[in-house]
């Protein structure tokens, strides 16, 4: 029989929202007879993109090349985000199983439009005024799956909005799992996550997102015994970053306009010679030559709202972009905004909360930051019963993914986590 594989992302999912599961039934059930690796630390900058790219790749963004969720555009209102799975420079998941010859779907997972899934609902948004969301769903999507799904479910959804897009996520994947079988599914579930981002970490919100994720889950495997293939299915359940709570955010591109080192006309950026690219809790800064290294250097060391500045060196040793000057990382509490239209720092306001760019918690800190560890669940055939392990790191995960699909990577940062096989 074939064996089936299915990454559910539940995105925002931190070790701590699994220390008491007494609400959370579907969840305490996979961990007692599956086997629950209770921190993973994740990577830098732990943002959704580059963590979701490490999930399916087993290597850092500094390899992969997603080190942002946005790419580098300072002259443009909205940066265009990596979307497509062509910015990705080494094999994935879906790829190994596509060479393979097994069936393969994704819905809303990161950095796939225009991937060679077979059933692929991309996440996307329209990024130019002249675009629909439809229009760019199509494009980046498995268009007639696309339609089918938005026909069957479509009523479900209320744009973007939560929880409502996870409801149409959650009925898609069932529907999906009852007529396509496949053998690897991948699952991005976004509720959480936007939660968190708007009211709080540890918000009534959060915690009732947290128990629809739940409630989706038993949906879901309901649907792989609908279709007689949970004896053969190995469910992973997992997050790919945690968030903290914050109350100010840093532009540190208005100090870099003060110096003289970007040019504005007409509120926006037209040139630049050092910039700030926001990763939320941490930001890269870009110089275009050397000149300006050390006054940058000296410059961010008088900020007592930055806790630590990497290097080069170090930022890469860590994972992240090597082409950055420098990272910097925001104590907790702070976090970072690219764009230089406001105050140096801004506190963040009932009445500010809901705009672009304004959160009641953030993330993209430091994987070392404490409390801030994601977690895994494993749970099916081959999968150790009742097992505990403590810890492993989001890069073991894609090539633990591929030994349970008999698959294996030509090269990893990561290793199978070896102790949760029968």
């Amino acid at each position: 029989m074939e064996q089936h594989l299915f990454v559910i992302s539940l995105d925002a999912l931190g070790a701590l929202d699994l220390k008491d599961t007494s609400e959370l039934p579907v969840l305490r059930e996979l961990i007692q007879t599956g086997t629950h690796i209770q921190e993973v630390e994740t990577i830098y900058p732990s943002l959704t993109y580059p963590a979701h790219t490490s999930i399916i790749t087993g290597h850092y963004p500094t390899t992969h090349g997603i080190i942002n969720n946005t790419k580098i555009q300072p002259e443009k209102d909205s940066p265009d985000w990596f979307w497509y799975k062509k910015a990705i420079q080494v094999p994935t998941l879906y790829d190994l199983a596509k060479e393979k010859g097994m069936t393969t779907a994704a819905f809303l997972w990161p950095v796939a439009a225009k991937s060679n899934i077979d059933y692929n609902i991309a996440e996307i948004f329209p990024n130019r005024f002249w675009l629909t969301q439809m229009m760019v769903s199509l494009h980046a999507s498995s268009s007639l799956f696309l339609i089918d799904m938005d026909r069957k479910f479509g009523h479900l959804r209320k744009g973007i909005n939560q929880p409502e897009l996870d409801i149409f996520l959650t009925a898609s994947v069932v529907d999906t799992i009852k007529t396509k079988k496949p053998t690897l599914l991948l699952t991005h579930l976004v509720d959480m996550d936007s939660m968190r981002h708007a009211h709080g970490v540890h918000s009534t919100e959060a915690k009732a997102a947290l128990k629809r994720h739940d409630n989706r889950l038993a949906e879901i495997i309901q649907a792989t015994k609908d279709a007689g293939i949970y004896e053969n299915t190995v469910f992973a359940i997992l997050g790919d970053h945690y968030q903290i709570n914050v109350t100010h955010a840093i532009r540190l591109n208005v100090l870099f306009a003060e110096k003289g080192w970007l040019t504005v006309v007409d509120g926006k950026i037209t040139d630049w010679k050092v910039y700030a690219k926001s990763c939320d809790g941490s930001c890269y800064i870009y110089t275009k030559n050397e000149k300006h290294n050390q006054e940058i250097e000296f410059l961010l060391q008088s900020i007592n709202e930055i806790e630590e500045i990497l290097s080069t060196k170090e930022l890469t040793r860590r994972g992240a972009d090597s082409q950055a000057t420098f990272m910097v990382e925001g104590k907790s509490g702070y976090y970072f905004m690219d764009d230089i239209d406001g105050p140096l720092y801004e506190k963040v306001t009932e009445e500010t909360l809901g705009k672009p760019g304004y959160y009641k918690a953030v993330h993209g800190y430091s994987p070392s930051k404490p409390d801030y560890k994601t977690t895994i669940i494993f749970n099916g055939p081959g999968i150790k019963k009742g097992e505990k392990i403590a810890g492993a790191h989001l890069v073991d995960e894609a090539p633990t993914f591929a030994r349970i699909l008999g698959l294996q990577f030509p090269n990893t940062a990561g290793t199978v986590i070896e102790a949760l096989f029968e």
